[in-house]
């Protein structure tokens, strides 16, 4: 799964990196505790071409009464996304980009502590999403997931899943302009792509915030 991470690439770098036009309402940045049910970075395709926007992480399917009208949905499994009722038409019409510096994931010790990781690649990470517009009272609320696959070997030491990463050649096909065929993008990433690190306990909390929480655990 994916369940917290850090963007730290500037709002006009993301969109010249994406080749997307930025709307105006782009969360801060940088954020090195991207939490769930808060606003996000997400790039969408279309006619007019390529935008970068902001859209609460929390895919809302169309029948929910309220935010919290049924479980949390960050992420969608690559395995049934295509099939489940909340997912479907999703997967088919509205994919999106989500830019990322790194993510993080959770082991536990023999006492049953969480111990976070940090996991990253070279550059910024563009995982695959996919959104949805739900019906608020105040009108539409723009909402998305992150599409998670099964672990690569390197990241199945620390968990089972993992996010699924879209390589720049295969962003267009991921948005859906580049035809059809993006079924094929919702694999574990090569196994030489990421690195993690342990880091400190402090970004247990939805709280923390800063660079350090990104800094490698000093075991000494």
């Amino acid at each position: 799964m994916c369940g917290r991470f850090a963007i730290t690439l500037p709002n006009d770098a993301m969109a010249q990196l994406f080749s997307a036009s930025p709307a105006n309402d782009l969360p801060e940045v940088p954020n090195y505790n991207v939490c769930p049910t808060t606003q996000i970075h997400v790039v969408q395709g279309g006619e007019g071409g390529r935008r970068l926007v902001s859209m609460r992480w929390g895919f809302l399917p169309h029948w929910y009464k309220a935010p919290d009208g049924g479980p949390l949905l960050i992420n969608a499994r690559a395995e049934t996304i295509a099939t489940k009722p909340a997912f479907r038409d999703a997967c088919r019409q509205r994919r999106c980009l989500i830019p990322v510096t790194g993510f993080y994931e959770w082991t536990k010790d023999e006492d049953g502590l969480r111990w976070p990781w940090y996991i990253h690649g070279e550059g910024p990470l563009a995982l695959a999403g996919v959104w949805q517009s739900w019906k608020g009272e105040n009108g539409p609320v723009n909402t998305c997931a992150i599409v998670t696959t099964g672990a690569n070997r390197p990241m199945s030491a620390i968990h089972h899943r993992m996010p699924v990463i879209v390589g720049h050649e295969d962003w267009a096909l991921w948005l859906g302009e580049a035809g059809h065929g993006a079924a094929k993008l919702m694999t574990s990433a090569p196994d030489d792509l990421l690195s993690f690190y342990q880091v400190d306990r402090a970004v247990n909390s939805n709280r923390a915030a800063g660079p350090d929480l990104i800094d490698p655990l000093d075991e000494g």
